[in-house]
């Protein structure tokens, strides 16, 4: 974990190897989660299946990964290296399928607030996908 922080914060990251991509992505749906000030079970759960279905993983494995993310979200200094980090790790084709479980994460708790709008749109961004595309993952999330 502290190798990947180092990874993160180096001038020019490079390209993550896949654990590293599938933890920096488990910690951004933590930090989307946290957003607004509740981490609340629905979000937890919501984190937990995004993974299990992402990555192949059985319900104990993705808790694990949810679990080691939530120790680096405490660490990392900011969203923007993570978001990075998995643009150069996920082909642009996949981004949406990443900003909807993103959104799938945050529309959680039931609750959409300003916070979480202004996360999302700067995660958007920085994944290299228009105000539409993330509009259009928010719909297929809500649809989910």
């Amino acid at each position: 974990m502290i190798d990947l922080l180092r990874r993160l914060m180096a001038p020019e990251p490079a390209r993550l190897p896949e654990p590293d991509a599938e933890l920096a992505l488990a910690t951004l749906l933590v930090r989307v989660a946290k957003t607004d000030g509740l981490y609340s079970a629905e979000e937890v759960e919501r984190i937990d299946r995004v993974l299990a279905h992402r990555h192949g993983l059985d319900p104990f494995a993705a808790a694990k990964l949810r679990s080691e993310a939530e120790e680096l979200e405490r660490e990392a200094p900011d969203t923007v290296r993570f978001t990075r980090a998995l643009k150069d790790a996920v082909a642009l084709e996949d981004r949406t399928e990443l900003m909807t479980a993103l959104w799938s994460v945050a529309l959680a708790d039931g609750m959409r607030e300003a916070h979480e709008d202004r996360l999302m749109r700067l995660v958007a961004n920085l994944l290299g996908l228009t105000d539409v595309e993330s509009a259009l993952a928010r719909q297929k999330a809500e649809r989910e």
